[in-house]
């Protein structure tokens, strides 16, 4: 049976290297996190205890409580640009103190983890490669992802855990940048949770559909399994740089958990990006809240934000 509409043949599609394709983003370009010291300390508390200052001293103090003696849940969702701004290894090094216990991202967090751990570059110049007829279309990116689905689909796991366990197995160059690949090792659900036609390796002639939406929909399903977590014991749940789709997500599984039971009513929630938009200020910040728990909103360029959230934390 097929449909009774034309469908473009992607076979027809030409694929080019991740060489010829280029890149705007190098893993030279990451940043080192580093420990706030005395002098931190002190700007810190030289601060205006008012608005931004005010928030984001609140949510350290959260996630630091959640985090003591394992007591509650801290989930961090991250949209693309927080993976390309260089931001990877402030993640990994959270995941080692015990401040992150599950990391949920879109695909394209994922495309970009995966180049950066594998090839030491990602973010190509849309525009230009759009003029050349090529965006998208980096070979190796498409075949190494496919390659690791193929890998996890029979084992059973989701897809953010084929892509990390991938790049362990290949031992990927660069695998000490990749957010997933640090999941991984340490054990921390990382799910990824794919729209279908938004990423590039969609346009791919290998792009298996079914494979990449029951990965997906098992991922789904692990991370409501945190949000009900999170809201039995409470915690924390960041959105950081997802404008629809975490967002989104986030609500389905706040329902499932919700359904089942789970209060909520001990849970602080958090949106950084660096504009507000609709839906992560009413899936994260307010609907939420209403059960209880309390919602914060910081607005900044998280290649500013993240690094200092780090320093809060471990000052």
């Amino acid at each position: 049976m097929a449909s009774r509409f034309d469908e473009i043949d992607l076979a027809r599609v030409r694929t080019v290297s991740i060489g010829e394709r280029g890149s705007k983003v190098s893993v030279r370009d990451f940043g080192d996190p580093v420990k706030g010291g005395h002098a931190f300390e002190r700007w810190k508390e030289s601060l205006p205890r008012q608005l931004a200052a005010k928030r984001l001293e609140t949510l350290s103090h959260a996630i630091r409580r959640a985090a003591a003696g394992r007591k509650g849940e801290i989930v961090w969702m991250i949209g693309a640009h927080v993976v390309k701004c260089g931001l990877s290894r402030y993640f990994i090094e959270l995941m080692k103190k015990g401040y992150v216990t599950a990391i949920a991202m879109n695909g394209a967090a994922a495309i970009h983890d995966f180049e950066i751990a594998s090839f030491g570059e990602t973010s190509e110049d849309v525009g230009e490669n759009l003029g050349r007829g090529i965006f998208g279309f980096a070979r190796e990116t498409a075949e190494g992802c496919f390659a690791a689905v193929s890998r996890g689909r029979p084992e059973g796991w989701g897809l953010g855990e084929s892509l990390g366990r991938s790049l362990g197995e290949a031992k990927a160059p660069n695998r000490e940048y990749s957010v997933l690949a640090a999941a991984s090792v340490l054990g921390i659900p990382a799910t990824v949770h794919v729209a279908i036609g938004t990423d590039i390796i969609h346009q791919h002639p290998g792009f298996d559909g079914a494979a990449w939406g029951e990965l997906s929909a098992r991922d789904f399903r692990i991370l409501a399994a945190r949000i009900e977590r999170l809201g039995r014991e409470g915690g924390v749940a960041l959105n950081v740089g997802s404008a629809v789709i975490l967002p989104e997500v986030f609500l389905k599984a706040f329902s499932v958990a919700r359904n089942l039971g789970a209060p909520f009513d001990r849970l602080t929630t958090c949106n950084m990006d660096m504009m507000e938009h609709y839906r992560p200020r009413e899936n994260v910040i307010e609907r939420p809240a209403a059960f209880g728990g309390s919602g914060i909103s910081i607005t900044g360029h998280h290649e500013i934000m993240i690094p200092l959230l780090y320093s809060y934390l471990l000052s």
